[in-house]
């Protein structure tokens, strides 16, 4: 076993005869090191405290980075040595910054205002951070840190700060890129993401390839429709599926192929708000009207939000074929969606012309 390390008065006279930056960084090492074994008695800890508080106010750099270096991942650094640090200049501050647990959100926050954009930079790249730190990072406009932020799952955000990051870097393929990645993100978020992501392959379609910008807005609407449907995930609460809905209803996507396509991926609390939504109704009085075993109720809520009556059929043979899967196939949605769209189409062919069934099928079946 190797032998117990201790501080004693030699340590300190050492250094006072020697006090070159060489040996000044190594007893920082040192001391910070056998500080961080958690083997000192009362008086060897404070001695260890007070050459800290000596060594944050050492004229050389890179004593204080040694020192920096030795202390960020313990918790046990005195509060006044961490900040000492973490306010120094980036090649001392950085590792305190980025590691240390020390460091409260105050005083994250107060580096983030006051300090380099590396110093932000190295905030974002915390294991964990707070939405108000996050939020305080957003406000910076810095592309680079908002790009580090959202690339960091260990980041707590919320809707409002994802929105303000989009509102300023939506554009961003830097920023968009990791942020559409992240594991998790509101569904208004996603859906605002889309809109974004799509607008630049819109472009990316405009200036290398020779088509129309009418076929290119025809691509473009189609893709972003089915991204929308694929951020309708199953189990998703209802108030959340109520708030996408009017987000698409006010920017003019809420669509009929839209809630068409919605409906048969088997999403029927989509379905039932988006009607509520367009005839401005309760989301209860739809759904009577929408299993209204008459079948007049569909009519009618139809024929009130203008969509087109020859999907009304479809609609039909979806509700009936979604509650018979409910009974068969379980939570599991691909055999659901798959045996929904076969049976539907099944349901539909002496109805439907070919270029019809053609339509429907392209209109439902999600792009890979």
């Amino acid at each position: 076993m190797a032998e117990k390390q201790t501080l004693s008065q030699t340590d300190v006279a050492s250094l006072l005869k020697n006090p070159s930056d060489e040996n000044r960084a190594d007893t920082a090492e040192k001391v910070a090191a056998t500080f961080s074994a958690g083997e000192l008695s009362d008086k060897e800890r404070a001695l260890a405290e007070d050459i800290f508080r000596t060594m944050v106010h050492d004229a050389a750099v890179r004593v204080r980075s040694a020192l920096s270096e030795s202390l960020m991942d313990n918790p046990e650094v005195p509060h006044d040595v961490a900040m000492s640090l973490a306010r120094d200049v980036d090649e001392v501050a950085l590792p305190m910054i980025e590691k240390s647990s020390v460091l409260n959100d105050e005083d994250l926050i107060d580096i983030i205002q006051k300090q380099s954009e590396l110093a932000q930079m190295a905030v974002a790249s915390r294991g964990k951070i707070s939405a108000d730190v996050s939020d305080a990072l957003v406000d910076t406009k810095s592309e680079n840190v908002v790009a580090k932020l959202v690339s960091n799952e260990g980041a707590d955000i919320r809707e409002s700060t994802y929105n303000k990051v989009l509102d300023a870097h939506g554009d961003s393929e830097k920023v968009n890129q990791p942020m559409a990645l992240r594991s998790s993100l509101p569904i208004n978020v996603a859906e605002r993401l889309v809109t974004m992501v799509s607008d630049q392959v819109r472009s990316h379609i405009m200036t290398h390839h020779q088509i129309s910008e009418e076929t290119a807005s025809d691509l473009l609407f189609d893709s972003r429709e089915k991204a929308t449907v694929s951020l309708l995930s199953p189990g998703r609460k209802g108030t959340n599926v109520i708030s996408l809905v009017d987000q698409l209803y006010r920017n003019k996507r809420l669509t009929p192929s839209l809630i068409i396509r919605a409906l048969c991926m088997g999403d029927v609390t989509f379905f039932e708000a988006a009607l509520a939504r367009m005839v401005d109704v309760p989301v209860a009085n739809a759904y009577r009207l929408i299993h209204d075993r008459g079948d007049l109720g569909l009519k009618r809520l139809f024929e009130a939000a203008g969509l087109p009556l020859d999907m009304l059929k479809v609609a039909r043979a979806a509700l009936k074929v979604i509650k018979e899967m409910r009974l068969t196939a379980g939570d599991d949605r691909d055999i659901s969606r798959n045996v929904t769209i076969e049976r539907i189409l099944t349901d539909l062919e002496d109805d439907f012309d070919a270029d019809n069934i053609d339509y429907l099928i392209d209109k439902i079946v999600p792009s890979k």
